[in-house]
């Protein structure tokens, strides 16, 4: 996609979305976390299901681990992997109470060091709870950047450098969500709804919808 093409992509999402913000429910930077480390093979809507029964009850990093393992595994076992990821969240909100005073550190090294983290996680928190400019590439964003012609790469790492390098810096902010709601709804993996997108002329996916 040329550059002019990329910056007018943006401007139609951002005109379509102006505030995109992530389907998932939380109130604080420790519950985004927390949904973030559910969300992994699952869905939001799932996620959100499962948190609107936890959150209540273990709205901090403190009152979560005092669920224990079997106590939060209970409260998300209509997620998927639900035991693991019970594991995973005992063991990070552990650390956040031992190394960051309960608070969520705002750095991708430190985030990264927290069990059930990866850097698709860490990127969707740095960007959505501390606003900064990444991008987390999930299913959806590496085959809209691929189909599109956006980002061409072969692993999600190659996506997501070569959207930093063409995104330009005024859309990086809320390009992560503006990606992903796109084809969530629009870019569909079976069957993408071409007559619906608003930036079908910009695309060079020859396998089009009509």
């Amino acid at each position: 996609m040329k550059k002019n093409d990329i910056a007018q992509f943006y401007s139609r999402l951002r005109d379509a979305n102006p505030a995109p913000t992530t389907e998932l429910d939380y109130a604080t930077p420790f519950q985004l976390l927390v949904a973030v480390i559910l969300s992994a093979q699952a869905t939001d809507v799932g996620v959100n299901k499962a948190t609107a029964r936890l959150f209540p009850i273990a709205p901090t990093p403190a009152a979560m681990l005092a669920l224990g393992v079997d106590g939060l595994a209970d409260a998300i076992r209509t997620i998927g992997l639900y035991r693991t990821k019970a594991k995973n969240v005992i063991a990070t909100c552990q650390l956040l109470l031992e190394r960051h005073g309960s608070e969520v550190p705002a750095e991708r090294a430190a985030l990264e060091a927290l069990p059930g983290v990866g850097r698709k996680t860490a990127n969707v928190v740095l960007n959505t709870a501390f606003g900064q400019p990444t991008i987390a590439v999930d299913t959806h964003i590496f085959r809209l950047g691929n189909r599109t012609g956006l980002a061409l790469g072969k692993t999600v790492d190659e996506v997501e450098a070569k959207l930093l390098r063409v995104t330009p810096r005024e859309f990086r902010k809320d390009a992560h969500h503006w990606l992903i709601l796109h084809g969530r709804y629009i870019c569909k993996a079976r069957r993408p709804e071409c007559p619906r997108c608003i930036v079908a002329d910009l695309c060079s996916y020859r396998g089009k919808t009509t």
